[in-house]
């Protein structure tokens, strides 16, 4: 269980250039729960990710998992937990190293032993297991270098990196808005298997409407650092695109 309690930040405290990113926010998400965060710019979702994963620190408010107070842990004590996957393709991986390399590299998150994870033959006959599982052909590319895959392929990459050390929590920040239509829906059906297959607690911030309704079994609308709307799986289902978008002005 994740817990929220009366989360706020402010940027640029005590000057006219003020911004209260989030307000007040309280919400509690289920193990196993896939939720869906969508609002305008600005209107908090990123910062609220931001805050989850640790890497900026609430003004007040306090953030359970668990149970465990983590929201004074630096990001890279809560990575034993929470894995982050970004809008950019280039942020998840390693362009320079190998396929294999950046796998192994994920493997360490978690591992005391880490200099025999990825050395032997069973490491590598895991990933290409693994990576099998895409169905894009790249088990039998280990040795490429990351940077040579389209945005696409990496981004998959990532998700199955996610849970090489096993985790808590899954934060999706836009990780379809680099990519072509087709890879984003490859991408985001390849997201929604492995949170169902390893029955992560997962949230996905997106401004797409259709993958805010085809995915998730909770959906939340942010508003001026608020939480303005909050549908449990059963409310969801009855939404329709229209009257989704109807909620913003932008679109």
């Amino acid at each position: 269980m994740l817990q929220l309690q009366h989360i706020t930040k402010t940027f640029n405290a005590g000057k006219a250039t003020a911004v209260v990113a989030v307000d007040d926010v309280s919400v509690q998400l289920e193990a196993g729960s896939y939720t869906v965060i969508i609002g305008a710019n600005g209107s908090g979702k990123s910062t609220l990710l931001n805050l989850i994963a640790g890497n900026t620190y609430a003004d007040k408010g306090r953030i359970l998992l668990r149970g465990r107070e983590i929201h004074r842990l630096p990001d890279y004590q809560r990575s034993a937990w929470i894995a982050r996957v970004f809008q950019n393709p280039l942020m998840g991986t390693a362009a320079s190293l190998s396929i294999l390399d950046n796998f192994r590299m994920a493997a360490l998150r978690q591992s005391p032993k880490w200099m025999r994870i990825g050395v032997d033959a069973a490491f590598s006959d895991a990933v290409r297991d693994r990576i099998a599982t895409l169905g894009m052909g790249l088990e039998h590319k280990l040795l490429q270098p990351m940077g040579t895959l389209s945005g696409g392929q990496r981004q998959a990459l990532t998700l199955l990196m996610t849970v090489m050390a096993g985790l808590d929590v899954l934060l999706l920040d836009e990780p379809t808005a680099a990519l072509d239509p087709r890879s984003a829906r490859e991408v985001m059906e390849i997201a929604d298997r492995i949170i169902c297959e390893n029955g992560l607690m997962a949230l996905l911030v997106t401004h797409n409407v259709h993958e805010a309704l085809r995915y998730g079994t909770r959906l939340i609308q942010m508003e001026g650092g608020k939480i303005k709307r909050n549908y449990d799986r059963q409310a969801k289902s009855a939404l329709n695109h229209a009257e989704v978008v109807s909620w913003f002005d932008y679109y």
